[in-house]
């Protein structure tokens, strides 16, 4: 019998080889991950106060540093930060340079002004440049920068193949399309960096326009290699094929898919306006149950199975929870301290941090020690 084997030369599993169940378990539901950035996103959507809205942005950031795995789609979350600082800073050069309906007393700076026809009266270009415009368009920009970060931690975090598996059978094809949509980024990214590396090993330029250009022949033959191997995947594994069903169940489920979109835009639109607040909420939720409706009816017509599903456990609630919690407590102190929430710009006034809707944002701080640690890769378990 070979040394430190079983009988028959069989070798025992490594201790840290966890069984598929387990692996599985290991791992929280990615719409627990989707629900909880949404939520932070929504929450960033009811404050403009540039104090509050940093700190949705550190609380993402350091849920992203606790829990993201180490994976090429996990990899987005930089590039998010980039495009959240490049909508900010050009969401302030058109205030500087086309100006603003903002009115301003403060002048910080006057530029060369182009006049413009009669036509284009309300558009300037360059002029007086004041202050309380540059501090709209800064609260402004932020909000949407933050909503954009908290799109990208749900990016990293998320695993968008387990998260297709999760879709119903009747979003199956569209979840596919927005998975390679998704995930394209990301893995262009990884190749990039890839051929960087490889280049900066042999001594080859990595950098300007040269490297660019001998850069990105590789990545573009990758990108189609991986199309081609893509479309062959999808075709091997019968994507497209539905199942027949009586006619009387498709239109069904076209009414009851269609109805409930219409009825949660109603209701969205009701719950974003104070005219609308009594029945916002109730068509809202009708709306969502009709088209969760529909949207089960349309499975009828997937062939799919689904193999080993991620389970919706307690820590998937607890992720999602906290993020409902902080867009409810945002939403609240909205109604009840707009003033806090959004700090005034005319008269300008030094933002202040309200604390427990700050409190409540700490909240969103639970999926870093809820949510299960990211398992290494294979060639780092111990």
């Amino acid at each position: 019998m070979p040394s430190g084997g079983l009988p028959g030369g069989t070798r025992p599993a490594p201790a840290s080889d966890p069984a598929p169940g387990q692996r599985s378990r290991a791992q929280l539901h990615p719409g627990a991950w989707w629900l909880w950035a949404i939520s932070l996103g929504v929450a960033a959507t009811r404050t403009t106060n540039p104090l509050l809205l940093t700190l949705l942005t550190a609380v993402s950031a350091y849920v992203v540093a606790a829990r993201r795995p180490d994976a090429p789609w996990a990899r987005s979350y930089g590039s998010f930060l980039r495009l959240a600082l490049a909508v900010l800073v050009v969401r302030l050069a058109f205030t500087v340079v086309l100006g603003s309906p903002v009115p301003g007393t403060r002048t910080v700076l006057v530029l060369p002004e182009v006049p413009l026809p009669a036509w284009a009266q309300g558009i300037r270009l360059g002029g007086e440049v004041t202050l309380e415009p540059l501090v709209f368009a800064l609260y402004d920009g932020l909000k949407l920068a933050t909503l954009l970060i908290c799109v990208g931690a749900a990016n990293a975090l998320a695993n968008p193949s387990r998260l297709l598996k999760s879709l119903p059978g009747a979003l199956y094809e569209t979840g596919v399309a927005v998975v390679v949509a998704l995930t394209f980024a990301p893995n262009l990214i990884a190749d990039v960096h890839r051929l960087r590396a490889a280049r900066r090993l042999r001594g080859r330029p990595d950098k300007g326009l040269r490297g660019l250009l001998q850069v990105a022949l590789p990545v573009l033959e990758g990108a189609l290699e991986r199309s081609v191997a893509l479309a062959a995947a999808m075709d091997a594994r019968g994507y497209g094929r539905t199942a027949r069903v009586p006619a009387a169940v498709r239109r069904t489920t076209a009414a009851l898919t269609l109805g409930g979109l219409l009825g949660v835009c109603a209701g969205t639109y009701g719950t974003l306006t104070a005219e609308g607040g009594a029945y916002g909420l109730p068509v809202l939720l009708a709306g969502v149950v009709t088209a969760l409706a529909g949207l089960r009816l349309g499975g009828r017509r997937s062939l799919r199975t689904r193999y080993r599903p991620d389970r919706w456990d307690a820590r998937a609630w607890l992720v999602a929870g906290s993020g409902a919690a902080v867009a409810a407590a945002l939403a609240l102190a909205a109604v009840h301290d707009p003033a806090a929430l959004h700090p005034g710009v005319v008269p300008l006034v030094t933002p202040s941090l309200p604390l427990w809707p700050a409190a409540a944002v700490l909240l969103g701080l639970v999926p870093a020690f809820a949510a299960p640690a990211p398992t290494p890769p294979p060639g780092e378990q111990s």
